[in-house]
């Protein structure tokens, strides 16, 4: 077995031609007349003797290293939005890059300190993550170089920003019940998460607030009420319905996410109220709770691997970027949907 990597020295003098030259065609130039015969033998040599060009030595000349750095809080430790981390791997080795993942927990000084080792190991361009969509400053170490904000959005830092379309996720949740025949009784749960902790709501939490209102306003009716809670465990959608079902029967309900909807479902169940034949229940997220609970649940998908995947190109094709990206956020539709049920 070879025991130290195979140089370029190595290929020229298999091939019998200098240095030069057989950098030349292993680098693909063609501003040096080299005959075709020259050529391939350089070819054959490289590949005989498993030749691998040093990217390190190469970025040092280029002063670019094909090397990106994925900082975020904690999505590297949750497995459902890992699909963002997947989908920029995938795009990342269909554009022959590395992607170094770090976390910083958000704690400014370690996620200081992870910077400043990817700098000094050659990364040269950012992806900038976070685990929720939110107002997220980046910090003054990456302004040099060339960053795409994930997930998260910045007022005075300018770069490239690829987030969720929630504005356009709330009218899609919003339509799939009215086109299933609910104008009225509609009661959203969650609504912009507005809580002591989080006053004034999160940032998917108003968009898709904006969304299902601007929805069902034009189909001429309103929610019939929006209760807002934490999303963070399903106690707060079972409390936040057996609340409504102690005054009135909804028609349908719309949750902010499928940790909601799930209490949601217990709730209904201790009424005796069926989904969807009695109430019918649309979600946000699209989490491996939707497709496990019975009946199915109706949910409206984060494209995680769509984040990963649309950021990565904007760094590697930055031509064909904008300054803010929404991605597309598609309708799981399953069994928690129906037209609304006759009672009196």
């Amino acid at each position: 077995m070879q025991s130290s990597r195979v140089t370029l020295a190595d290929v020229a003098r298999k091939a019998g031609v200098s240095r030069t030259a057989a950098s030349f065609v292993l680098s693909g130039r063609t501003d040096m007349r080299i005959a075709a015969a020259t050529r391939q033998r350089v070819l054959d040599a490289a590949a005989e003797l498993g030749y691998r060009p040093n990217l390190t030595a190469r970025g040092l000349r280029t002063n670019v290293t094909g090397v990106i750095g994925l900082i975020s809080d904690t999505i590297a430790t949750t497995p459902y939005a890992g699909e963002v981390i997947r989908g920029a791997l995938d795009t990342a080795r269909e554009h022959d890059r590395l992607v170094l993942v770090a976390e910083t927990s958000d704690d400014h000084e370690i996620e200081h300190g992870l910077i400043q080792q990817m700098l000094d190991r050659s990364v040269d361009a950012f992806l900038y993550a976070s685990m929720f969509t939110q107002e997220r400053e980046p910090p003054a170490l990456l302004r040099d170089y060339p960053v795409v904000l994930l997930n998260c959005m910045a007022t005075s830092f300018s770069a490239p920003t690829v987030v969720p379309d929630e504005i356009r996720a709330g009218h899609t949740a919003a339509r799939a019940l009215l086109d299933a025949g609910h104008t009225d009784g509609i009661h959203v749960i969650g609504g912009r998460h507005d809580t002591v902790a989080t006053p004034g709501g999160v940032v998917a939490g108003r968009e898709r607030m904006r969304g299902i209102e601007a929805e069902v306003r034009a189909a001429g009716t309103e929610p019939a009420s929006v209760i807002e809670c934490a999303w963070h465990v399903p106690d707060h959608g079972y409390r936040a319905v057996s609340d409504l079902l102690g005054e009135r029967r909804p028609s349908a309900l719309i949750c902010m996410n499928d940790r909601l909807a799930f209490g949601a479902y217990h709730a209904l169940q201790e009424h005796d109220l069926r989904v969807p034949e009695d109430v019918s229940v649309i979600s946000f997220d699209d989490s491996d709770l939707a497709s496990w609970l019975r009946p199915a649940l109706t949910s409206v998908a984060l494209p995680h691997y769509e984040l990963g995947r649309t950021a990565v190109t904007l760094l590697t094709e930055p031509e064909h970027g904008r300054s803010l990206l929404r991605v597309p956020m598609p309708l799981r539709s399953r069994a928690s949907v129906a037209p609304p049920a006759s009672f009196s």
